[in-house]
């Protein structure tokens, strides 16, 4: 990816509301489109009548972006496309809004479910359905390189008072003040190409995020000068915190949930989906432990 000037990412999400990418083409349509049946139709018939769904994304990747190509891709897009394909439902079309409005664009259905690498929590169940863990993950932070603060986890963020930045709507930013990071040494930014140039231009020490992001965002800019601490799993009143990962569906579309559910947990037990999601920096240490259920993360 291009980080000078207008980057792929922000034209996309200058347009985010109003365009949706053909997953695998350069096809657009409006984002207020509908694919889908009639009005009460079942969700998951509409789709397989149509013989077409409808995903959201951030365009956050390794999760779900749009690749150099235009084409709509990663783990999360990738892994749908496989379990659509297995219902019989061979077209995803990928509409791209920002982070903390997939679910509000889930519930006013401009699309029918969220692809994009979303944190399953107690918060975000009140509002929506999420499927089986698809993922689970490590925290970590990006910092200058050499790291000279030594700040290697979050208690060492509040410890040394440094500032470390967050993306709008993520849960870093609660792994963060459960730690005890003030919220003045908080900074929320929009886009991880922001978190990166925060980090390189010394406007904050440190940014917070899944290590899978921040490995795959050095990767894609090796001439930054920064690195990735090795992931740790996060503490909230001094136990550990689950970070685990799904789609999301509407409330009431629990025939589409209940298929897709049956589908991914062929891919986790086959062996297909650490074929389908290395190439994006995950691996079989990122497959959810049998303990680590949507129940559990939504109590949580």
């Amino acid at each position: 990816m291009a980080h000078e000037g207008w980057t792929r990412r922000d034209l996309l999400r200058r347009t985010a509301l109003t365009t949706a990418a053909v997953l695998g083409g350069g096809v657009l349509m409006s984002a207020c489109e509908s694919t889908g049946g009639a009005e009460g139709q079942d969700a998951l018939q509409a789709a397989k009548d149509a013989k077409t769904i409808r995903i959201g994304i951030a365009n956050e990747a390794p999760y779900g972006f749009a690749d150099s190509s235009g084409k709509t891709t990663g783990e999360a897009p990738e892994v749908a496309r496989a379990v659509f394909k297995a219902l019989g439902i061979d077209g995803v079309q990928a509409s791209v809004v920002p982070f903390d409005q997939l679910i509000p664009a889930l519930t006013a259905k401009q699309f029918d479910v969220v692809a994009a690498g979303m944190n399953i929590t107690g918060k975000r169940c009140q509002a929506a359905d999420f499927s089986a863990p698809d993922y689970s993950a490590l925290t970590a932070l990006l910092v200058p390189k050499g790291n000279p603060q030594g700040v290697l986890k979050l208690e060492d963020v509040a410890a040394k008072k440094v500032k470390v930045a967050v993306l709008s709507a993520a849960v870093e930013k609660g792994y963060l003040t459960g730690a005890g990071v003030a919220e003045d040494q908080i900074q929320t930014l929009d886009t991880q190409d922001n978190l990166l140039r925060a980090v390189a231009d010394g406007r904050v020490y440190a940014a917070a995020l899944t290590d899978i992001s921040l490995k795959w965002l050095v990767k894609q800019n090796p001439a930054a000068a920064v690195e990735v601490t090795p992931g740790f799993v996060p503490m909230a009143d001094g136990k550990p915190v689950t970070s685990a990962g799904g789609f999301v569906f509407r409330q009431e579309d629990d025939t589409l949930r209940v298929a897709f559910d049956a589908e991914l947990k062929k891919l986790h037990d086959s062996g297909e989906w650490v074929k389908i999601a290395t190439p994006f920096g995950f691996d079989d240490s990122n497959l959810p432990k049998p303990d680590v259920t949507t129940e559990k993360l939504c109590g949580a």
